[in-house]
């Protein structure tokens, strides 16, 4: 899938700038927009302001930690070594979940694409982007499937 992306034009004479080289990398490792999106927004943050108690989520936590051993390897290509430093864990908790009820008032509140796309998320735990990139040629009704492509993981 082709991505609608600005790129920058540089000048011969000029090395690119950083976050043009981080982006230049994950591209070229086939990163998914998403991914380089992260992290180039946790670098930049890095980089101007190294934020040590924002009591951020565990995950984004651990985001931040592939960001930054991204930009020393992939970009910098320094060898960083054994890092010793500890992945944030998810703290242990039950999901909310709606009730039936609940999930019916919710799908009459919505309408056309939207009430769609709602239903599909429910009925079969697509992610957004997996709903968003589906083609007419992704459903097959005879087999009842739904072919998702670029999934997460």
């Amino acid at each position: 899938m082709s991505r609608l992306v600005p790129r920058k034009s540089y000048q011969p004479s000029s090395p690119p700038k950083l976050l043009d080289r981080v982006r230049e990398t994950l591209r070229r490792k086939h990163y998914s927009y998403r991914t380089e999106q992260a992290y180039v927004n946790w670098i930049k943050r890095y980089i101007t302001h190294l934020a040590v108690n924002e009591n951020v989520a565990s995950s984004t936590q651990n985001q931040v930690l592939s960001a930054l051993l991204f930009l020393y390897r992939e970009v910098f290509r320094q060898e960083l070594g054994p890092i010793d430093a500890l992945r944030a864990k998810k703290p242990k908790r039950l999901p909310t979940v709606l009730t039936k009820n609940e999930v019916h008032r919710l799908l009459n509140h919505l309408s056309g694409i939207y009430r769609l796309m709602a239903q599909l998320l429910y009925g079969s735990g697509l992610r957004l982007m997996e709903c968003l990139r589906l083609r007419v040629k992704d459903l097959d009704f005879t087999r009842r499937t739904i072919t998702v492509r670029d999934g997460k993981g």
